[in-house]
């Protein structure tokens, strides 16, 4: 077995740099080079010697993004997680929790501050942007997917 400690060390400054708070980017690195489908909470927290509660905001947050999933593992009281199949196709989609919510969040903010108003143009630039780019991600994805050979979006 690979010692891969240092890899998913660098791999997790690299996405910390990248905005990610510190222990979510440790979280992922740490999934990304698990030796096992999938791991628990309690195991990340030992692994990376982190508490049990930045995990679970780690967790929490690469969740709510679609990168991660939790599993079922027969015979283990605790839940178990794993980077989810087609994370990062799920993260640039409308499957991510958090891009919906913040096109969501513009359009309420629209409504809020009145359509003439200088916060509602500012709202208006976010929504379209997702609006864009909920209208076309589905086709980029599926020729990500067709270069895999997996299913595109909608054969499943």
């Amino acid at each position: 077995m690979a010692d891969t400690t240092e890899a998913a060390e660098r791999m997790a400054l690299s996405l910390s740099q990248g905005g990610l708070q510190k222990a979510t980017a440790r979280v992922l690195a740490a999934l990304m080079f698990a030796d096992t489908d999938s791991v628990t909470a309690p195991e990340l927290a030992e692994q990376l010697g982190i508490s049990s509660g930045s995990v679970s905001g780690a967790i929490k947050m690469l969740s709510t993004v679609g990168l991660i999933e939790r599993v079922p593992a027969p015979g283990s009281r605790r839940e178990h997680y794993r980077l989810r199949e087609g994370a990062w196709a799920t993260l640039m989609s409308t499957q991510n929790g958090m891009v919906q919510a913040m096109f969501e969040a513009a359009d309420q903010g629209i409504a809020a501050a009145g359509e003439n108003s200088p916060a509602a143009r500012r709202l208006e630039e976010m929504r379209d942007f997702y609006g864009f780019m909920f209208r076309e991600l589905p086709v980029l994805l599926d020729r990500w997917k067709a270069e895999r050979g997996l299913p595109r979006t909608g054969d499943r």
